[in-house]
């Protein structure tokens, strides 16, 4: 059979089957994540539009606030930037919060955005999920921030040597960069500078072999 075209799960077309629609389909968070949630929420609303670049993601996003708050404070903090990212967000989680104040009043000039390895190692969650999820948080920021361009970062590389996961997302980075319309999304795929030459990720790049260290 042929395969859905790529936005045709964006726009909710997935064949009728219910495990397709696990990525795309918006759900909310509990707990710590909803509280970081609300005050990523003041935030945008304390920040009154000013923000010239905003970044939308996981925990590795989050993280500029821990081991990355040096290189922020020195590249991104005079950019006038700002963090919208929360640890263990799937591309699901990212859809709910953006249609629920994340980004009201934003209009920033660029969204750099890094989602998609928390789907990764959820077994019912094949490639072609995965890639529709990514997308369709590509497509709710065009939609909601239609003059601001997207740079969307290919999902980085994690676990400490060659594994199937890893292979998955290696799989699913090669479709998105087809969303690269050269003019409004850019795809930029920067996961082989945290790989050594015989393929592990070294300590100094990322801790756990998921997170980037300062150096990462």
């Amino acid at each position: 059979t042929c395969a859905l075209p790529i936005w045709a799960a964006a726009f909710g077309q997935t064949n009728g089957s219910p495990e397709l629609q696990r990525c795309i389909k918006p759900m909310p968070r509990e707990g710590r994540a909803y509280e970081r949630f609300l005050e990523l929420n003041q935030r945008v609303k304390d920040n009154e539009g000013k923000a010239a670049v905003i970044f939308v993601g996981d925990s590795i996003t989050e993280g500029w606030e821990g081991n990355g708050k040096q290189v922020w404070e020195k590249y991104y903090a005079p950019r006038h930037a700002l963090n919208l990212g929360i640890g263990s967000d799937h591309t699901q989680h990212v859809l709910w919060r953006l249609d629920h104040g994340n980004l009201d009043g934003l209009k920033p000039k660029v969204v750099v955005l890094l989602i998609g390895v928390n789907n990764i190692p959820d077994t019912n969650n094949t490639p072609r999920m995965v890639l529709e999820g990514v997308t369709a948080v590509v497509k709710k920021l065009r939609e909601k921030l239609p003059d601001t361009r997207v740079l969307l970062l290919g999902i980085f590389p994690f676990r400490e040597d060659f594994c199937e996961q890893r292979g998955k997302a290696l799989q699913v980075n090669q479709a998105l960069r087809t969303l690269d319309d050269g003019q409004w999304v850019r795809f930029l795929d920067i996961g082989y500078l945290f790989i050594q030459p015989d393929g592990k990720i070294p300590k100094d790049m990322m801790r756990d072999f998921l997170h980037p260290s300062p150096a990462g």
